[in-house]
C-alpha cells in the first residue's frame, strides 16, 4: 500500500514508529552514519523514550559499511534504516544486500529512496523491503507532499490520528492535487528516465572534470563508487564551504554545503564527516544538484563563478 503523507520526513518518521510500535520489547533503532537527518534526528528523539540508536560507520568510499552492519544488528533491533542513494553525495548503497541481510535477521528494512526516485529503476519485486520512503519535489512534482510504500505484511501504525482518511492510516483532509501532480510527475520520470539520467550524468561529469582541471586542491567525495548522475560533492581545501556557498550565491549558482534541507546550518556536512573523519574536509564540501533543466551553458558559468569565489578566498 501507499500511504500520502505530508514530506518524506514524515513518511520515515511514520515507518521507524511503525517498527517500533510493532515490537515495544525491542529498543535498538540501526541506520547508517551518513543517513538524512529526518532518519537521525527520529531516532535521537527515541532515545529519551529508552531506545538505543546505533549508527553505522560509513567507508571511505561513502557507502555503509556492510560488515559493520551485519555486526550492529542485534536480537534487540526493531528496524534498519539504510537511504537508497546520498542525499549529499549521490553515492548509491547497496541496498539489495542490506534487505537480504534484514531477511536474514528477520528485522524490518526501512529505505528512504527520495534521491533515487527519478534516477534509477527501482524494482521492489527483485528488491524486498518493509517500507519505502519518497518525496514529490524530488522528481519535479509538487512540493509538500510524500509517500510511504508499505509492504503487505509490514506492521503499520498512524502518525496522525483524525478521520478515516487513507483507510484511516493518515487523519487529516488529504491533498488531492498535490497527490495528483506527484503521481503525475512520478510517470513521467518513469518514461524519462534514461534520457534524463544520460543527459545530467554528461552535465555532471563535465562540471567534475573542469572543476578538478582548472580549481586546484580540489576532490569528488565518493569518487568511483556508484553514484546518481545528477549529484556531485566536491571538496575544496583551504576554503570554508558556507563562504563559498554565499559567494557563489552572489553569481547567481545556488550550492549548498551539506543537505539542501539545512540549508541555514552552521555546522559542517555529517556525511562527509562520516566518510572522512575530518572535521575540516566536512567543512570544505559543497553539494551541487543538477537536474534535466539544467544546459552546457549553466555548466560553463557554474565552473567560471567557482573559480572566480575559489580565488578570491584563497
Amino acid at each position: 500500500m501507499v500511504v500520502f503523507t505530508g514530506s518524506a520526513t514524515e513518511a520515515n518518521n511514520t515507518a521507524i514508529l511503525s517498527a517500533l510500535r510493532a515490537a515495544p520489547q525491542k529498543r535498538r533503532i540501526v541506520a547508517a552514519s551518513t543517513e538524512h537527518s529526518a532518519v537521525i534526528t527520529m531516532g535521537r528523539a527515541q532515545e529519551s523514550a529508552g531506545y538505543e540508536l546505533v549508527l553505522v560507520p560509513s567507508l571511505d568510499s561513502g557507502l555503509v559499511d556492510l560488515q559493520a552492519l551485519a555486526a550492529a544488528i542485534n536480537a534487540d533491533t526493531a528496524i534498519v534504516s539504510i537511504m537508497w542513494a546520498n542525499n549529499e553525495t549521490g553515492v548509491i548503497n547497496p541496498v539489495a544486500q542490506v534487505s537480504a541481510l534484514c531477511r536474514e535477521r528477520g528485522v524490518l528494512f526501512h529505505c528512504d529512496a527520495v534521491q533515487a526516485a527519478g534516477k534509477l529503476p527501482i524494482d521492489l519485486r527483485s528488491v524486498q523491503m518493509d517500507y519505502l520512503t519518497l518525496s514529490g519535489h524530488k522528481i519535479h512534482g509538487p512540493k509538500g507532499i510524500g509517500g510511504l510504500v508499505v509492504a503487505p505484511n509490514a506492521p503499520f501504525s498512524p502518525m496522525l490520528y483524525g478521520g478515516h482518511q487513507e483507510n484511516g492510516r493518515r487523519g487529516g483532509t488529504e491533498n488531492v492535487p498535490a497527490a495528483v501532480g506527484f503521481g503525475s510527475a512520478a510517470n513521467a520520470a518513469m518514461a524519462e528516465l534514461n534520457n534524463r539520467s544520460r543527459h545530467v550524468a554528461s552535465l555532471r561529469d563535465e562540471l567534475e572534470s573542469r572543476v578538478l582541471a582548472e580549481v586546484s586542491g580540489t576532490v569528488v567525495n565518493g569518487f568511483g563508487s556508484p553514484r546518481l548522475p545528477n549529484t556531485s560533492n566536491i571538496g575544496f581545501t583551504g576554503v570554508d564551504s558556507d563562504t563559498l556557498v554565499a559567494l557563489l550565491d552572489l553569481r547567481g549558482v545556488c550550492v549548498s554545503s551539506g543537505s539542501a534541507c539545512l540549508s541555514d546550518a552552521v555546522a559542517p556536512s555529517h556525511v562527509i564527516l562520516a566518510m572522512t573523519g575530518s572535521y575540516q574536509k566536512a567543512s570544505e564540501a559543497i553539494r551541487f544538484s543538477l537536474s534535466h533543466h539544467n544546459t552546457a551553458d549553466e555548466i560553463d558559468h557554474t565552473v567560471e563563478a567557482v573559480k572566480q569565489a575559489v580565488a578570491t578566498l584563497r
